[in-house]
């Protein structure tokens, strides 16, 4: 039994990385989705009236944070949804199964490959935002956002864990799908649950606390740790291949 490899899954990585420069719609697709969900909250910092105090800075400092998280809830479904019916389709899946990579080195580098870049743009354009609060905002509503400073670090910590539940569903996805097209309207379906939390969130059901950031990233973490598991025994060669269980 092969041992896991990090030369192997670097180089997964790197031949994912390949594929979406090839794939000039990807990349477009990646760039666009995060800078439109930036538009509304650097909006919001310009709409405080000049003479008003933030009393609830709800509206000035969770809203757009949380808004923000639909970056990490969105955009890694579409990717992951490509990871192995998109092999599939252009006929290269079977050559890469030859080689000596293991299933967890395949399940692990496809991952990355999609998250890597999902948590890159979501924290550059979580710093653009605070960039633009720094330096555009009224100080009344650049000090409401800054005091928050543990809030954010929360929020922002449960960015990867938004974006690893939806790589996890959006790869099953992948490994039953027989059509691109079909298995990233069907991995769009990853983003519907972490969307009601942030809506949850937003319109003030549950209030956004420090403590409450955290439980949630624990719950989180659970969760994806048993959809990773689950997607995991989904990953034999055969249903890779075919889409379908394997025979007995």
């Amino acid at each position: 039994m092969n041992t896991f490899s990090s030369a192997r899954l670097m180089a997964v990585i790197r031949k994912e990385m390949r594929d979406y420069r090839r794939k000039r719609s990807i990349v477009v697709t990646m760039l666009i989705l995060p800078f439109m969900f930036l538009i509304e909250p650097v909006v919001a910092i310009f709409v405080v009236p000049a003479s008003s105090g933030v009393s609830d800075p709800r509206n000035y400092v969770i809203l757009p944070v949380l808004y923000l998280l639909l970056i990490p809830s969105i955009m890694p479904s579409t990717l992951a949804a490509f990871t192995v019916v998109g092999e599939r389709e252009q006929g290269t899946l079977e050559p890469l199964l030859t080689t000596p990579i293991s299933q967890q080195e395949f399940i692990a580098g496809k991952g990355a490959a999609v998250l890597i870049p999902t948590m890159a743009l979501t924290y550059g354009v979580y710093g653009l935002f605070l960039l633009a609060v720094e330096v555009f905002a009224k100080s009344v509503v650049s000090s409401a956002i800054f005091g928050q400073g543990s809030l954010l670090v929360a929020l922002i910590l449960m960015a990867p864990l938004l974006a690893s539940w939806s790589i996890a569903v959006g790869m099953a996805v992948s490994v039953r799908a027989t059509e691109i097209r079909v298995a990233q309207q069907l991995g769009a379906l990853a983003s519907i649950p972490p969307v009601l939390l942030i809506l949850i969130l937003a319109v003030g059901v549950i209030h956004p606390t420090l403590a409450v950031a955290l439980i949630f990233s624990i719950i989180l973490l659970g969760v994806d740790v048993r959809a990773i598991r689950i997607v995991a025994k989904m990953m034999n060669r055969e249903r890779l291949v075919t889409g379908s269980k394997p025979s007995r």
